[in-house]
C-alpha cells in the first residue's frame, strides 16, 4: 500500500494516531503545513490517502502561513483527484464561524444569535436586540483564541471605540449571545464517516474558552486519567470530563451537519442555554483530536476505528 500522509502541525494531538499506524506497520509521511510546496502543474502524489489535521488555531503555534496555504493546496489535492480525508469543503468551514453559522441555519437547526462584522465601528449596531453578555469571536478560531466577553453596551461600545475588538487574521468576527450552559458543561459529539462515535461532557468553569478534549486530563468524578494520554499537561485547566450518550435527535442533528459540511472526521459541539431550556449548536469542528484516555472516558479506543476507516479509504 502506497503511503498515508497526514498533513498536521500540532506536536502532540496526534500522537495515539501515529502509534496505531505504527502498530499495523502502515507507512505514513508526516507533512508540515507551516513549511510546505506543491506545484499546481504536477500530477497526483504517491499517497494513497491525505488525512487533513491542519487546526484552525496553528496561528498561535507560528502556523499562520499554513492557514490559507492549506486552502489552495486542498483545491490542488482535489483537482489531481488525491482521495483526502477532511478535504476543501470540511476545511472551509473548520476555518470561518460566520460559514458555520449559514451553514446552521441552512439546516434549520438552533444556534447563539449572531452578526458577522468585519470593522469595530459595527459591532455596537451588530449587538442591537442581542440579550447581553455578548461574545465577539474571531471568526478564524481554534482552542478558544479569539473569543472576548462583553457584559454591557457600554462597555462593547468603549473598546470599539478604542480599537480593542480582537477580529482575528481574517479581519472578520461574531458578534453572539453569551449563553450559560445548563449544568455546567457543554457536550462535543465525535462523528467518522458521517456517522455518530462517541460524545462527551466538559466541564467547565466559565472563565475558559479553551475546551479542547485532548488537554483535558481528569474525568467528571476527579479521577486523574492517564498521563501518558494527553496531549499537554493540563490537570490544573479545571476541566473536567465524561462520557455520554445524546438524545437520538441530537446525534440525527450532529450528523446531519457534518455530513452537509462534508467533514469526514469531526466534532459537533453544544449545550443547553439555561435561559430556557433550548439545545443550541455552537462550534463545528473537521478538527477531531479525540479525548485523552478515551478508554477511561467513552470506553474504547477511537483512534483504532479512525485506522479501520483511513484503510477503508485508502484502499476504495
Amino acid at each position: 500500500m502506497l503511503p498515508l500522509a497526514v498533513y498536521h502541525e500540532h506536536p502532540d494531538w496526534f500522537r495515539p494516531l501515529f502509534a496505531e499506524l505504527d502498530r499495523r506497520g502502515w507507512p505514513y509521511v508526516r507533512l508540515d503545513p507551516r513549511a510546505h510546496l506543491y506545484d499546481p502543474a504536477e500530477g497526483r502524489p504517491p499517497y494513497s490517502l491525505l488525512f487533513n489535521r491542519m487546526s484552525p488555531s496553528a496561528y498561535l503555534r507560528g502556523g499562520v502561513q499554513g492557514m490559507f496555504f492549506t486552502l489552495g493546496y486542498l483545491a490542488h489535492l482535489e483537482r489531481v483527484r488525491l482521495p483526502v480525508v477532511n478535504g476543501l469543503g470540511a476545511f472551509t468551514v473548520e476555518t470561518s464561524k460566520a460559514r458555520q453559522l449559514t451553514l446552521l441555519e441552512g439546516l434549520g437547526l438552533p444556534y447563539p444569535k449572531a452578526r458577522v462584522i468585519n470593522h469595530a465601528s459595527r459591532a455596537a449596531e451588530a449587538a442591537g436586540g442581542l440579550r447581553f453578555p455578548v461574545v465577539v469571536k474571531a471568526n478564524v478560531g481554534g482552542s478558544g483564541a479569539g473569543i472576548v466577553r462583553y457584559d454591557s453596551m457600554g462597555v462593547l461600545r468603549e473598546e470599539a471605540a478604542g480599537n480593542r475588538l480582537d477580529f482575528g487574521v481574517d479581519h472578520t468576527a461574531l458578534v453572539q449571545e453569551y449563553v450559560p450552559a445548563r449544568g455546567g458543561h457543554i457536550t462535543r459529539v465525535e462523528t467518522l464517516g458521517g456517522k455518530f462515535l462517541y460524545a462527551i461532557k466538559v466541564y467547565t468553569t466559565g472563565e475558559s474558552f479553551n475546551l479542547c478534549p485532548a488537554d483535558i486530563c481528569q474525568r467528571a468524578d476527579g479521577v486523574e486519567l492517564v498521563r501518558g494520554a494527553c496531549a499537554v499537561d493540563a490537570p490544573k485547566t479545571g476541566l473536567r470530563v465524561e462520557g455520554y450518550t445524546p438524545p437520538r435527535d441530537v446525534i440525527e442533528a450532529c450528523e446531519r451537519i457534518v455530513q452537509a459540511a462534508g467533514i469526514d472526521v469531526g466534532g459537533i459541539e453544544y449545550m443547553v442555554d439555561d435561559r430556557d431550556g433550548r439545545i443550541v449548536y455552537y462550534d463545528v469542528n473537521a478538527l477531531s483530536n479525540f479525548v485523552a484516555d478515551a478508554v477511561n472516558v467513552v470506553g474504547f479506543d477511537p483512534f483504532v476505528k479512525l485506522v479501520d476507516y483511513l484503510e477503508k479509504r485508502a484502499k476504495s
